[in-house]
Order: C-alpha cells, then structure tokens, then sequence
C-alpha cells in the first residue's frame, strides 16, 4: 500500500491523551489508517510527503446527526419564523410530502450535493437519518439512498405522525411492518420524543421494538421544552439524546451518570430562536457533549460544522478545545465508532488541515472558510 508523509504540520489536534496536542508534527499514512504519529523530526520515509506548511490539521468533523434524504424547500417557512412565527414540529409534514413526490435520482441527488459541501468543509464522516417518507416504501428507499452515501443510517420512521393518521396506529406501523422491511438497511434507530410527535409511552414502544431488532438507539429530546425526552434515553443506554436544548436538573444529572452523549445542535436553536442548551453546565457535571449540523430544510438547513464549533465557543461557554472535540471525538462516541475523530495509529486516516496556524482560529474567525485540505479514508478529496 501506498505510505504519505504529511509533515510541517504547525498544531495538532490528536483527540488522544499520550499524544495530545503536538507542534511541529508529522503523520504517515498507509491505505486509509494512520501508521505513525510524531515529531516531523523523527518522521520515517514514505512513498510522497505533503508538507502542510505549519498549519494545523484536526481530524475530520464527525456529524453524527443529520436529516439528508428530502426533497421540497422551507424558505417561507423559516422567512415566517424569522418574522415571529414560532417553529412546530407540524412544519416536518411539508417536507414529507415533497419527498413523497420525488424521484430516487432527485433524493440521491440532494444527498450527494449535500454530502460534497460537508466534505469540501472538513467533515469526513455523516450519519443521516429517514423520516422525511413514513410510508414503508419511501422509508425503505430513503434508508437504501442514505446508505449509498454516508457512513451510519438512522431509522426515524417516528418522526412525526403523518396528517391525518391515527397515532397509535401509526406507530404500530413503525414497529411492525415498517421497521421489519427497514431494518436491514441501518444501524440506527431514533424517535422525535416531543410534544406534536410521539409522547413518551409511544416513543418506549418504538425504541423497544427497534432495539429488540438489534438497532442501537438515538433519540429526539427536550428540543421544544423539559420532557421525557433525555430520562427515556438515558434508562434504554442510547448512544445520544439530541438537541438536549431545555434540561432540567435532573436531566443533566442522568446524563452526567450515563453513558448516553448529550448531542447538542446549536445551528437549529439559532435557526428556530431558542435558546442555546446548556453546554457549560452538561461539561462542568461531567457529561459527554457532540456537537452536530442537524442539517435539514425546515430547522437547521446548515452543513458547516465549523459553524456550529463557533457558536459553542462563542456563545455556550466552551473553550475551542471542547468544542473541537464535541465535533470530533465526542461525535465519535456518540456514533460508538472507535476508529474515526482522533488521530492516533490504527485510526482511520481522516485528516481537515486549516488555513490557519491553529484551531483557535475557528472560534477567532468566525464564518471565514478555513478548510484548506481533507483526507478522508487515506485519499486526499479537498
């Protein structure tokens, strides 16, 4: 296989604890792992050598939530919402019927161009979701799309009730036929556990059957307000509870003694005029914080995760550190991926080299595009 030398590397971000954060580093690359990490100094021989000039090099952004398959467009709706109009998860309900009427080429399309944009910004590894068709065929055709293009698929048949059904019947659907013909196609499944969507009792009935499928869960919580949302989460070992945006006391301390990451979205809390989670107080109590796009049409149409390390840093309290790595290695946790978000040997060779001399710069400049080379599985792609 072939080896790289990337050298002249100013900072680096290792997102492991013996390496830390070293200055004046290399790494060599052999097929799509890292096979050794060190002062460029003492750096051995590879096939080419790429020197980065003292930038500093991170891993790639991991994106562990995402709503990518849909078609349709919400800009009336988020004009309206920034006129006052307050954000309804009914809002779900226009997307589902564009993308009802699109074809498999026009979502594969929309996938594909929103998954260049996110790599062409440092982010190498995405997981997306369903949810957007809540029928058993354009679940499953959503869930076969998404997993031609990203890395990890989420079920979300229980996104919201579609208009004019039953909700205990919906969600028998989603348990029974539904997830039967979805399931072979993810890994994941996910539940919006939410006034307007699924209270708690349904949204226990899904994640169940789900896990009882062999799926690792996720959930939709405490986005519109303090809910059942993070406590359901936290008692069935899912991997994270999303938005995470209204937490009371006792939220913050079942997350704080389990192993579910808080995945906080702060590009949608903007986007919808909430306020921000509290991202502070679920660090200093010792939970597990990532930080992701939620890259969709309605609430968060952003796939800039840089964005999203600005805002945590700029406006929730975290240093540049702990934001990096809520949207490297923490994104990686929550995903239970060990290979991708760190740079150590064995890791998987995904590489986001700034323009810059350091990660600071991502907070320090805020919405200046900063992206000057990516790696991703060993092949340099930007």
């Amino acid at each position: 296989m072939t080896s790289t030398l990337v050298t002249g590397i100013g900072e680096l971000t290792t997102n492991d604890e013996e390496l830390g954060r070293p200055s004046d580093a290399a790494l060599v690359l052999v097929g799509d792992r890292i096979a050794w990490v060190g002062a460029a100094a003492a750096a051995p021989d590879a096939d080419h050598r790429v020197d980065v000039g003292g930038r500093a090099v991170l891993p790639g952004w991991v994106d562990s939530h995402t709503h990518l398959v849909f078609a349709g467009d919400r800009t009336a709706e988020f004009e309206a919402r920034m006129a006052g109009k307050p954000y309804a998860a009914g809002g779900i309900a226009t997307t589902v019927h564009a993308t009802r009427s699109a074809s498999d080429e026009e979502l594969a399309a929309t996938v594909r161009r929103l998954v260049r944009e996110a790599v062409a910004q440092g982010t190498t590894t995405l997981e997306t979701k369903t949810g957007y068709g809540l029928t058993t065929a354009d679940e499953v055709r959503s869930a076969r799309i998404a997993a031609e293009h990203v890395d990890e698929v989420t079920f979300l048949g229980a996104h919201l009730v579609p208009p004019g059904a039953d909700a205990d019947e919906y969600v028998a659907l989603v348990v029974g036929d539904m997830l039967a013909a979805v399931a072979p196609h993810v890994r994941w499944a996910d539940v919006f556990c939410e006034k307007g969507a699924f209270d708690a009792d349904q949204s226990r009935a899904v994640l169940e059957a789900c896990a009882d499928r062999g799926l690792g869960l996720r959930v939709h919580g405490n986005q519109l307000g303090e809910g059942p949302g993070v406590a359901l989460a936290v008692e069935l070992s899912a991997a994270s509870v999303d938005h995470c945006t209204y937490l009371s006391a006792a939220d913050v301390d079942a997350l704080a003694g389990s192993t579910t990451v808080a995945t906080l979205l702060p590009a949608c809390d903007l986007s919808t005029r909430q306020s921000l989670p509290p991202a502070r107080t679920l660090l200093d109590a010792g939970a597990t914080v990532a930080l992701a796009s939620n890259c969709n049409p309605g609430s968060s149409y952003t796939t800039s995760m840089a964005f999203c390390v600005a805002t945590a840093v700029l406006q929730m309290g975290l240093t540049v550190q702990e934001a990096v790595y809520a949207a490297t290695k923490a994104g990686a946790v929550a995903l239970r991926r060990e290979d991708v978000g760190h740079l150590a040997v064995g890791a998987r060779a995904d590489l986001h080299v700034l323009d810059a001399p350091s990660v600071t710069h991502l907070a320090y400049r805020p919405g200046v595009p900063l992206t000057h080379a990516v790696w991703r599985k060993g092949e340099r792609v930007v």
